[in-house]
């Protein structure tokens, strides 16, 4: 056979769905076909991507580099199709959006696609929520998806708006060989002489929110790593037991990754749309809010971690 882009998205999805059978679904194949496509690809690339097992399927260390430049070269092929498609589009109009590094983007944007046909949305990944705000205010995008936490939200001029998407509690990731694997719930201090993975400042309070919080349960981490890469990579590091990080709740995991929520729920962070008055109807606006909440209901959906926390908290709660 000869390798098609079909064949690099088939890759990716596998991946980034951590399941034969939920890729499957995605994609709107049968699972018996997909399992057969992947064996072609296997063959064609002559070794193993990925391993096989009752939880899902994991990438093989070769699988890793595989996938990276696959999803290189379909950004690529991406922004070719991109070049033709702005002739036919010129007319309609545009919505620049920026988002982090947020759960919701992929099934936001696919609903405000279905919604507004009329207008063309550009999405640019921007991780640095202050840079984000920078971008609205000289007007180099219409709208974005940022994050803040509570007791440092983000500051705007008036010609933007802001509505709060959700804030939810922050969890954290561990091997499913840590010493702590059979708790439920792990307290941060818990987790003291743990190495950890801690993304870069995004100028709108992390992460001396987590030092903080850190400090506040009595120790300061030994060994901090700074991580800004490809989820899969880290999910990876993780397994392999070379540390913890904190995550976002609706994280979709991998077998060897737990993840567990913190007692006492000391860290949490608020997704929120943004957008220039100036720019964005009241109607855009809307769509913009109610795919990015909808977006996040089916993350809940299929995220049993956060399921499970919420069930425990609400019924504490309404003892």
């Amino acid at each position: 056979m000869e390798l098609e882009l079909r064949h690099l998205r088939v890759l990716c999805a596998i991946a980034d769905a951590g399941s034969v059978g939920r890729a499957a679904s995605d994609l709107g194949y049968s699972q018996p076909a997909l399992s057969t496509q992947l064996q072609r690809i296997e063959r064609f690339f002559g070794r193993l991507l990925f391993e096989r097992g009752v939880s899902g399927a994991t990438l093989t260390p070769y699988g890793l580099e595989v996938v990276a430049e696959a999803r290189d070269v379909l950004a690529r092929a991406e922004a070719i199709g991109h070049r033709r498609a702005a002739n036919a589009t010129s007319a309609r109009p545009v919505v620049r959006l920026a988002a982090t590094n947020s759960p919701v983007l992929p099934g936001m944007v696919t609903r405000v696609r279905d919604r507004l046909p009329g207008v063309s949305l550009t999405v640019s990944s921007v991780y640095a929520s202050s840079a984000i705000v920078e971008l609205l205010e000289r007007g180099e995008v219409d709208a974005a998806v940022a994050a803040d936490y509570p007791g440092s939200e983000l500051r705007h001029s008036t010609a933007l708006a802001h509505r709060g998407i959700v804030t939810e509690p922050t969890f954290v990731a561990l091997s499913a060989r840590h010493r702590l694997r059979h708790r439920p719930q792990l307290a941060l201090a818990d987790l003291a002489e743990d190495a950890w993975f801690v993304t870069p400042d995004d100028g709108a309070g992390w992460p001396g929110v987590f030092y903080t919080a850190c400090e506040a349960a009595g120790f300061s981490p030994v060994t901090v790593h700074q991580f800004l890469g490809d989820r899969q990579q880290l999910l990876s590091m993780i397994a392999d037991g070379l540390g913890v990080s904190l995550v976002q709740a609706t994280l979709r995991t991998i077998p060897e990754v737990l993840v567990r929520p913190l007692s006492g729920t000391p860290l949490w962070c608020r997704y929120v749309l943004v957008w220039r008055r100036d720019a964005v109807s009241g109607e855009v606006a809307e769509t913009l809010f109610s795919s990015a909440t909808a977006a996040y209901r089916e993350l809940v959906a299929q995220s049993p971690h956060l399921r499970a926390w919420a069930a425990r908290t609400w019924s504490v709660a309404g003892r």
